[in-house]
């Protein structure tokens, strides 16, 4: 994996993390959790069709197709567990 590889994939889950958070909304604070679950999601996708030899849209080195659909299964993922209420009751 060359450098350029690596800040183009850190782009692409970068604007898939501000897409996502343009379309549920939310603060700051979920704008950054949208971003690590993009960026993980994208690199987890990525290294799994490496590992696999799945090609579907390689762009150079990077398994672009691959890493979309793990970036947008962290996003969901990860937008479902933070709906989840504790159930705490504050003071």
């Amino acid at each position: 994996m060359t450098i350029p590889g690596i800040l183009f994939g850190f782009l692409i889950s970068s604007f898939y993390g501000l897409i996502f958070h343009f379309w549920r909304g939310g603060n700051g604070g979920r704008l950054f959790l949208y971003l690590i679950f993009s960026w993980i999601g994208f690199w987890i996708g990525h290294t799994l069709g490496n590992s696999f030899g799945w090609t579907f849209y390689s762009f150079g080195v990077l398994r672009v197709g691959m890493a979309t659909i793990g970036s947008i299964v962290s996003l969901a993922l990860g937008y479902y567990l933070s709906l989840i209420d504790t159930g705490e009751i504050s003071s």
